[in-house]
């Protein structure tokens, strides 16, 4: 998954948009040792550092429906990777200030994206969620960058930090068949019209109108108290109820790393009443 980031970044810096002073430049992930010896102008991106991110550590799991079957994802181990990146120019007569001016296009082309663009992802990072958050000149890069540049053997040269955040699974997916459980109570008529009961079924969206997985979806009556039914989101944030009593009603949500939230609707309701869109815990 290392290498793929790598091969990401490497493709973000020869999008055919970049300058073409950048799009020319040899792209390599080496130690920038001495002698660093080049025949061709080169951006260096070398990765220094490898860590867990601990504050976006979790422990829970994803439960994917598939064919009467659950699929369980554990979730991954989130990693900062961070790289040192520098220029090489090669001839030209004001080599320093083509230094410079490559730094400077290899910051805007790195620094423009908050989170990485699913069309330069490669390899297993296609598709990866959450997507992957990148920051460049991060604050907590190399403190002493004399001493890295000793500790490698070469003098002092301007550079820069690039960090992005992968997620590396550590467990297996875990495959069940799906167990459902339906009780039938029967117990005498009252008098009176039954109820009608309808089909109902919406998603759990994420403030970037993603669906959330995982969420547990609850039918509250008018005086929110709880009505016994209860859906899981899938892995497209649907759910669904095939007998909800109709009149005023209530959705309460409940998903890991989200607020919770109840939401009133009247069943039958419009499409866009069966939407619920969460924030994330401050």
């Amino acid at each position: 998954m290392i290498r793929d980031l790598s091969e990401t970044l490497k493709a973000i810096l020869q999008d055919p948009s970049v300058p073409p002073e950048l799009g020319a430049a040899d792209i390599l992930f080496d130690r920038p040792s001495d002698p660093f010896t080049l025949t061709k102008t080169t951006i260096d991106l070398f990765l220094y550092d490898v860590r867990e991110n601990t504050e976006l550590r979790s422990n829970e799991y994803v439960v994917e429906r598939r064919n009467n079957q659950s699929i369980i994802h554990p979730a991954p181990l989130r990693l900062n990777c961070s790289y040192l990146v520098t220029a090489w120019p090669v001839g030209g007569a004001e080599v320093a200030l083509q230094e410079h001016r490559l730094l400077t296009q290899a910051l805007r082309a790195l620094g423009q994206f908050p989170i990485i663009p699913a069309k330069y992802l490669q390899g297993s990072l296609v598709g990866q969620e959450p997507p992957l958050p990148m920051m460049a000149l991060h604050p907590d890069a190399l403190k002493n960058l004399s001493e890295f540049w000793t500790s490698v053997g070469n003098k002092l040269r301007a550079s820069l930090t690039v960090t992005v955040t992968i997620g590396v699974p550590l467990l297996a997916d875990v495959t069940d068949f799906m167990v459902t459980t339906q009780t039938t109570a029967v117990a005498p008529a009252e008098v009176g019209s039954p109820d009608t009961l309808l089909q109902v079924g919406g998603r759990v969206l994420d403030l970037a109108a993603r669906g959330i997985a995982g969420a547990l979806v609850d039918v509250l009556d008018a005086t929110l108290h709880e009505t016994g039914l209860r859906d899981t989101t899938d892995a497209d944030g649907r759910f669904s109820f095939v007998r909800v009593p109709t009149g005023a009603q209530n959705l309460r949500v409940v998903a890991a790393n989200f607020q919770e939230k109840t939401q009133q609707l009247v069943v039958p309701g419009r499409q866009e009443d069966y939407e619920i869109t969460l924030a994330p815990l401050p």
